[in-house]
């Protein structure tokens, strides 16, 4: 199922290189933070290692399809919050989770990476992401495993700065939260029916959210396009 996905949302952004279109490929490292019913709600606080694989296909100077796959340990722990509730519950987790994501880049100015080095702007993203984790849940504050794996689908928004080092090498910097469409990564809302009337907790209302945040390094290839006009 998940490798399925994958090929989708490549096949999405990955042109067809024999039109000579410009592709960047590299990859991203920093870290990630969760934000949900268990541990600190801080949007930007990484506490784990998060890896990227990243590519794009710059459609203009101005837009770029993109997509990343980035593995990452995702970890919420109540001793961190600033919630006294929550520091006196002491949940913990911490979970091993691979995101598939895709969309869009929009950049403020003008970005022509054969301009040699200093061309740099500002620029938003977003798309469609997918996490894939493991499910849990909490029994008397014991971790106890569902056995089962779930996606949880989001929304990624995106704010970065990119700059050019050489004609094909593009350094950059993003801060990417995602807002899930789910409530069980952290847990507090049970995969199995059977088990939610008894172990879910915390505000039901409000979704899971994650944060990347990174250092970002693509390698350029493919001839000087010719951009469309619009």
């Amino acid at each position: 199922m998940k490798y399925s996905i994958l090929v989708f949302l490549l096949a999405l952004i990955v042109p067809n290189l024999s039109h000579g279109q410009l592709i960047e490929v590299g990859g991203a490292f920093g870290g990630s933070n969760f934000i949900g019913d268990v541990g600190s709600t801080t949007f930007i606080s990484p506490n784990s290692l998060a890896l990227s694989g990243l590519i794009k296909w710059n459609r203009s100077r101005r837009h770029a399809y993109r997509a990343t796959v980035t593995y990452t340990e995702l970890e919420g722990i109540d001793s961190k919050s600033s919630d006294p509730r929550r520091v006196e519950r002491n949940y913990q987790f911490s979970k091993q989770t691979v995101e598939i994501s895709a969309g869009m880049e929009f950049s403020f100015f003008d970005f022509n990476t054969f301009a040699g080095g200093g061309e740099s702007t500002p620029y938003l993203a977003t798309g469609i992401s997918a996490l894939h984790h493991s499910n849990f849940y909490f029994n008397n504050g014991n971790i106890i495993p569902e056995n089962t794996k779930s996606w949880a689908f989001g929304i990624p928004i995106i704010i970065g700065y990119k700059t050019t080092l050489t004609q094909r090498l593009i350094l950059g910097a993003e801060i990417g939260t995602r807002y899930s469409f789910s409530d069980e990564i952290d847990g507090s809302l049970p995969d199995s029916e059977v088990l939610h009337d008894d172990f879910s907790f915390g505000n039901l209302n409000n979704n899971d959210w994650y944060t990347f945040t990174q250092i970002t390094l693509t390698y350029t290839f493919g001839r000087k396009p010719c951009f469309c006009e619009y």
